[in-house]
């Protein structure tokens, strides 16, 4: 049996790839194959199909590092190679498709679908993740080949209802019919996914070389902590992946909020507030008493809101901590920065409504992490298409805190529903134009 992967990358090889590994090394029967199609750019899959797609995966921990082979990806393609993505889609033998194309990558543009639209109509390949996996289903339909189940591994809230409606919103646009067919036959799997995975250095390849010997063009280095929470239905089948730890669950959306007002909450924090105080990794950002004091005020106010016991939300603190200081895990704050425009959303607007709902205002530190983006796109690091337009309406005025907050504010959650938060947010501004000395307006309007 197979597994196709649209997205392939670092994380991916090293959690998604590393699991069905582990699914093989624990079974008797045969093992499962995945077929890697890169989402962006071609590059991944050029690097990876010199070395036959084996790796090696990097574990680690702040006591040294722990090597091993990955042989589970057994074909690595371009994305946009439409022939064989249609053929591996329309393949009986596939049981599962698995998507990390990032949260950008379930919500393109209009105008990327609807020119996908017509790409599919002339039966032309898509650009757009959607598009690709519409045009692959819609190849299996054609085939007979079967139900399979569709399962993302990126970080939104509800991952499985955003791929459906994302797939199932442009298929009725394409063919009704089609349309029918996903709804009859495809499952969307949500799942919460979790092991930091750095981008991969010259320094890594080198370390690779010197533990194993092998010269690895492509290797992963990743935390040894990882956790996968999946709930759904695999009407084909699927790998064993309990045999790595993953948990399947009725209901997964109590570890997405966890995930996502932790962890991920905690990342954005630290990448923009530590990117301003002149840090580069989420380690040298826990060092700094200012970052690691917001963070520990950000997570106070989002604890009230989990539907755990005090318990078992102190267990992922306190693996949070170790995990963010582990200074051997190089997490590149401009990388986690990038996208602020999707992913502040769900990690920090969301715990701040359900602050408000249950009576409590906004924290002041979700309000600095809003705050903290703001000054991060008025500079020129910041990487995010979809705040390009907001960008240039901040950089009209960037000395006025109060306007900055409220546009802000009111482009992330137009629907006006989180009270108190453009007020805290202006606070929060002047606080870090104080606390933040390098940083100045000068600097500010010199970065364009």
């Amino acid at each position: 049996m197979r597994v196709v992967h649209l997205g392939l990358g670092a994380f991916h090889r090293a959690h998604q790839a590393w699991y069905t590994q582990r699914a093989n090394d624990a079974s008797d029967g045969e093992g499962w194959g995945i077929a890697a199609f890169t989402g962006r750019s071609p590059r991944a899959a050029e690097v990876l199909s010199a070395q036959d797609a084996v790796y090696t995966l990097v574990e680690r921990g702040p006591g040294g590092d722990l090597a091993g082979v990955i042989q589970t990806v057994t074909s690595v393609a371009d994305g946009g190679d439409v022939d064989r993505w249609r053929g591996a889609m329309a393949d009986p033998a596939v049981a599962v498709l698995t998507l990390t194309v990032t949260e950008a990558g379930y919500r393109p543009p209009s105008g990327d679908l609807d020119a996908d639209l017509e790409r599919l109509r002339s039966g032309a390949g898509a650009f757009t993740a959607p598009g690709r996996i519409v045009d692959g289903l819609r190849a299996r339909r054609n085939a007979g080949a079967g139900p399979l189940a569709v399962v993302s591994c990126d970080n939104l809230p509800h991952n499985g209802a955003v791929t459906s409606d994302a797939v199932s919103g442009l298929a009725r646009r394409l063919d009704p019919a089609l349309a029918a067919w996903i709804d009859a036959e495809i499952s969307f799997v949500s799942t919460m996914v979790d092991r930091i995975t750095p981008a991969t250095t010259d320094a890594d390849r080198e370390t690779v070389l010197r533990l194993t010997g092998v010269d690895d063009a492509a290797p992963v280095v990743t935390e040894p902590f990882s956790e996968w929470v999946l709930s759904g239905a695999f009407p084909a089948g699927r790998p064993g992946w309990e045999a790595g730890g993953a948990q399947f669950v009725d209901d997964v959306e109590p570890f997405e909020r966890r995930k996502l007002w932790l962890l991920n909450a905690g990342h954005s924090l630290l990448a923009y507030l530590g990117l301003l105080r002149g840090h580069a990794t989420v380690a040298e950002a826990m060092a700094d008493e200012q970052c690691s004091t917001a963070l520990e005020a950000l997570w106070q106010e989002a604890r009230t809101e989990l539907p755990f016991d005090d318990a078992a939300v102190d267990a992922a603190l306190a693996a949070l901590r170790d995990r963010f200081t582990n200074a051997r895990i190089e997490h590149r704050l401009a990388q986690i920065a990038t996208d602020g425009s999707q992913k502040l959303g769900p990690r920090i607007l969301d715990p701040a409504r359900s602050r408000l709902h249950a009576g409590r205002e906004p924290g002041a530190a979700q309000a600095g992490v809003i705050a903290a983006w703001i000054l991060h796109l008025l500079g020129d690091r910041s990487a995010d298409p979809g705040a390009e337009a907001l960008t240039a309406r901040l950089r009209q005025h960037p000395d006025d805190d109060a306007a900055l907050a409220a546009e802000t504010v009111a482009e992330l959650a137009p629907s006006g529903d989180l009270g108190s938060l453009p007020d805290l947010v202006r606070e929060q501004l002047g606080a870090l134009r104080a606390t933040t000395t390098f940083l100045t307006t000068e600097s500010l309007r010199g970065a364009h």
